[in-house]
């Protein structure tokens, strides 16, 4: 059993949408955001108190890419994941990285300056300016899909997961109107892989359940 400790629209998704493309089973632990404020008693499993945490066995992850990677790595089988034999190793691996180094993080600084900061500490010309730097570099996303229908090695990989979630929260951060047309091609593929939509389902169930709020508001690793 996997157990996912997960905020609602947090960067924790890419673990719970992973398993469900991977169809393994796991339990899922919503938790108010942020947990390390709202839920003291978390930091007793995760002394940073950020989301995701997965514990699988003895593992431990709390870094989403390395989660997808994790993961995607224990099932070849699913072919989610792409072997160093591969054409397409290099390129898996840079995307996996990409996706949280490079075009999750310019986001997570505006969503603090634009939405979470208290209004006498919000920076709008911050947000605008990281909103810059994201949309600059979600000309590599642009580029690739261009090209082909997923990023790397001719397949749906790990590394659409992780650059999907990327998307996902730049979409409810009002910016898809500034993509590419290759690039809102892409999200609309991602947005009607089943695993995708159950994801989201087995999320706002769980919220309702655990009574967690469940308004798809965005939200992060903080």
């Amino acid at each position: 059993m996997h157990h996912l400790h997960h905020c609602v629209s947090a960067r924790s998704f890419r673990a719970l949408w992973m398993l469900e493309e991977l169809r393994l089973p796991y339990q899922l632990h919503m938790l108010p955001f942020p947990p390390r404020v709202l839920q003291r008693s978390y930091l007793e499993l995760n002394p940073l108190g950020t989301v995701p945490l997965l514990c699988h066995g003895e593992a431990r992850l709390t870094e989403s890419a390395a989660i997808c990677e994790y993961l995607a790595a224990l099932h070849p089988e699913a072919g989610l994941s792409v072997g160093p034999q591969e054409a397409g190793f290099a390129d898996y691996l840079n995307w996996l990285h990409r996706s949280d180094a490079t075009l999750t993080f310019p986001q997570t600084l505006v969503l603090r300056y634009l939405h979470q900061e208290p209004p006498e500490r919000r920076q709008p010309q911050v947000a605008q300016d990281y909103q810059r730097w994201f949309l600059a570099r979600l000309r590599c996303v642009e580029a690739a899909t261009a090209q082909q229908e997923w990023l790397c090695a001719g397949r749906f990989t790990a590394a659409d997961v992780a650059v999907g979630y990327a998307l996902m929260l730049a979409a409810y951060l009002d910016m898809a109107g500034q993509w590419g047309p290759a690039t809102q091609a892409y999200w609309q593929r991602l947005q009607q892989r089943p695993a995708f939509q159950r994801a989201l389902q087995s999320e706002q169930q769980a919220a309702r359940e655990q009574g967690v709020q469940a308004s798809p508001s965005p939200q992060l690793r903080d």
